[in-house]
């Protein structure tokens, strides 16, 4: 079963124009970045008070370079945009920055980098940005399921209205990404999330309320929680590229609604699993993916919970681009945050 191969439609292709442009007398870009520089999906949405995600565009804006000069801004009440320019390490390791309300943090092109850290949302954060970075090696050795530890790359507790953009999270303690106790409006979009064992855990609340988006996200050499997204009232993940997993992927735990379009699951183990909610897949690849073992669930089940074209607009990629699309745009980028 899961060795199918299904059509993909070609939504909303990009048409080309730079013939128009030349017509107009207008220089034609050298390239046209395939990502938006403002969030999509459910982060752009507006909801508890908040219109959309803006980070600190409002604020100041700085650029740092060492450890304390992140963790000042980053707890700083008025709104930032905070520019990581260069390797922070952290001290000690496992150390997570405590981030406030209207910040943005941001990597200056493909330099800025956190190792042995991460960030710490706390309760009650809104309108975060982290876009560009790097973060990686809080892992410790002999520990892969994180049981001596908490050092996450991500770990969010109940806040909204956030955007995690082009980064690349790799080898943490314990999760690559938590989006914990009922965190709402996130987007997460054109990241690489890899080798590690638990990547991503979304929800972990009684409450039905979490809405997340994630596109354009590239899971490579992972385990578990690709993600595991539990008791969310609208999942919508779009255009992800699954490769070498060898646990399981997308998770609808819980009752969890989700929708999957255009993504592609390379060798990767239980690909789609969904327990008393729906899931719905419209569009995917799967190549040389198994079934077995953990988690036990159905594949699919619907009809679909939402549809997320009542909430925003988005585009489709064919799944069968992913590889060569993400390989190039997921990530840092060099042309951001300069």
């Amino acid at each position: 079963m899961w060795n199918r191969v299904l059509p993909c439609r070609p939504f909303h292709r990009i048409l080309p124009f730079c013939t128009l442009l030349l017509a107009l007398g207008v220089p034609a870009p050298a390239r046209l970045a395939p990502w938006s520089d403002a969030p999509t999906g459910f982060a752009s949405v507006r909801g508890l008070g908040q219109n959309g995600t803006t980070g600190g565009a409002r604020g100041r804006r700085v650029t740092v370079t060492t450890q304390q000069e992140l963790a000042r801004w980053a707890a700083r009440k008025a709104p930032c945009v905070i520019r990581v320019a260069g390797r922070i390490k952290m001290q000690p390791k496992g150390t997570e920055i405590r981030v406030v309300s209207d910040k943005t943090i941001i990597g200056a092109g493909k330099n800025g980098q956190i190792i042995g850290g991460g960030f710490f949302l706390p309760p009650g954060t809104h309108n975060v940005i982290i876009r560009n970075l790097t973060i990686r090696d809080t892992y410790v050795e002999g520990d892969p399921e994180g049981k001596t530890q908490d050092f996450d790359g991500l770990q969010i507790d109940s806040a909204h209205h956030i955007w995690i953009d082009h980064c690349h999270l790799a080898r943490h303690g314990d999760g690559i990404m938590d989006l914990r106790k009922g965190t709402t409006f996130v987007t997460v979009s054109w990241c690489i999330l890899s080798d590690h064992n638990k990547v991503g855990g979304s929800g972990w609340t009684d409450k039905v309320e979490t809405q997340l988006t994630m596109h354009h996200n590239w899971f490579r050499n992972t385990r578990q929680r690709n993600p595991a997204i539990d008791n969310a009232l609208r999942a919508h993940l779009y255009n992800n590229y699954l490769q070498n997993v060898s646990g399981y992927g997308h998770w609808a735990r819980g009752r969890t609604n989700m929708i999957v379009e255009n993504s592609l699951f390379e060798k990767t183990s239980n690909p789609l699993t969904v327990e008393k909610g729906t899931l719905v897949e419209r569009g995917c690849v799967f190549r040389h993916c198994t079934k077995g073992g953990w988690p036990w669930g159905a594949d699919t089940r619907g009809p679909a919970f939402f549809n997320p074209k009542d909430f925003y607009r988005y585009r489709l990629d064919p799944a069968e681009d992913l590889p060569k699309l993400l390989a190039r745009h997921a990530g840092p980028q060099e042309s951001i945050g300069r």
